[in-house]
């Protein structure tokens, strides 16, 4: 008889990762062959902010970026730049605008990790004790900062940011900080993910202006370059000693693909993020096509990029009321490069999240166009978020929509979506498509 191995996962796995529910994009359901409209998942869909031709080359050898692109591949057998003092430099450049104050950033102010997600999971390991302190957020927003709380094993005392407009709820945030001393982070996104929707500078300065409250605010700003100008607070960190920026070159920048992700801070808080980093944590062709997208050549690439998506947003504004008379409303607001739209039970009816499942569900398995459902997030009852593509992902996008509800409305199909007996059943399978 085979003797039984002493070894029990359930017994030895922490508690908090065996019951943690990982981050899901549309992607685990749906993915890519090669012909989908992706308008999920809030890329550039223009692609990387570099001059490149067809094949992907970069078409002028003089531009000022093909040396920073020459990798020497010899090199790859050493161990990248610790500290990535050039590749900060460009990133202070970047963000020295001279908006909120003269004074300027230096890489001393910085951390860059892989994404934006290493810079989530350092400040809560930094600033939290696992099992003790909390986490605050406002939902609707970001889920991995929930995901990288509960791998932490830190709690997440919600604050929703209030229905009518997204906007912060100041008195409410104030009261649970004065109300419990472990909450040590508050993450606030803005843009809001999936609100589309910038905070308040003087309400995030009310929030930074608590009177007792021991702990850190990361506003993560990774959709601010589809905001108007003057709209980040990097350099505000320099005003304040418990504030932090966080930025990415995922989104408008068009580079998801080389995870690179910074974190604007005082220098003291710089000092301990860098400190409990992996010693190498920044790849050297990351680097090198991060310290690429930031030159003047390609900034100008990108900058036409974001004007384009810009465009188009406005188009879908525009012309998503005259898609289907179940289009409700913009439910977010417009300093993203995605909306969030409402989807109705009927023609100019209610926001109705089994509709929404049903038209994210046929765009994708019959349409290829692969958009997110987020009608389970506080104030978000019915809707979709729809990432902005080019001219002609908006127009296939449109077509496709406009078809879809066609066909779920037709006369004799109705009963057959709205069924009340039904409605639980549906209700809770769109509850468990997570955000």
């Amino acid at each position: 008889m085979a003797r039984k191995h002493p070894f029990d996962i359930n017994t030895c796995a922490r508690h908090n990762i065996l019951s943690l529910e990982p981050y899901r994009c549309a992607r685990d359901d749906y993915k890519d062959d090669g012909t989908n409209i992706l308008l999920d998942a809030n890329e550039n869909a223009y692609g990387p902010g570099l001059p490149l031709d067809a094949n992907g080359k970069l078409v002028d050898a003089n531009k000022g970026i093909n040396g920073l692109l020459d990798l020497d591949l010899r090199g790859l057998n050493r161990y990248p730049d610790p500290h990535q003092e050039e590749l900060k430099s460009l990133l202070c450049a970047l963000r020295n605008t001279g908006t909120h104050r003269d004074q300027a950033l230096a890489p001393a102010n910085l951390f860059v990790g892989v994404g934006s997600d290493e810079a989530i999971d350092a400040l809560l390991r930094a600033f939290c004790m696992p099992g003790h302190d909390k986490l605050l957020t406002c939902p609707p927003t970001y889920g991995m900062y929930s995901v990288s709380a509960t791998v932490n094993d830190v709690a997440v005392v919600k604050v929703p940011l209030r229905e009518k407009n997204f906007s912060l709820d100041v008195p409410a945030i104030h009261a649970a900080l004065s109300a419990d001393p472990t909450i040590k982070l508050i993450y606030l996104c803005s843009p809001g993910n999936p609100t589309g929707t910038i905070l308040s500078k003087d309400e995030i300065n009310e929030v930074l202006s608590h009177p007792t409250w021991n702990g850190v605010v990361v506003i993560d700003e990774a959709y601010v370059d589809f905001s108007p100008p003057g709209s980040s607070l990097a350099q505000r960190v320099l005003e304040h000693p418990n504030l932090v920026v966080m930025q990415t070159l995922s989104k408008a920048f068009g580079l998801a693909g080389i995870r690179l992700g910074v974190a604007f801070c005082p220098k003291p808080i710089a000092r301990l993020l860098n400190s409990l980093k992996a010693p190498y944590n920044i790849s050297s062709p990351t680097s090198h096509i991060a310290k690429a997208a930031l030159t003047p050549a390609a900034l100008k690439v990108s900058s036409g990029y974001q004007e384009a998506i810009l465009q188009q947003r406005d188009r879908m504004v525009r012309e998503l009321p005259g898609v289907h008379p179940s289009v409700g409303a913009l439910r977010g607001g417009l300093d993203a490069n995605f909306l969030l739209v409402e989807m109705l039970d009927q023609p100019s009816g209610k926001p109705s999240n089994i509709v929404a499942l049903k038209v994210y569900e046929q765009l994708a398995e019959n349409r290829g166009v692969v958009v997110r459902f987020r009608g389970k997030e506080h104030g978000c009852l019915g809707c979709l978020r729809i990432t902005v593509g080019t001219e002609d992902e908006v127009t296939r996008f449109l077509s496709e929509l406009r078809s879809v509800l066609n066909s779920i409305y037709k006369e004799e199909d109705v009963a057959s979506v709205l069924d009340r007996k039904k409605e639980e059943q549906e209700e809770v399978k769109a509850n468990d498509v997570l955000a």
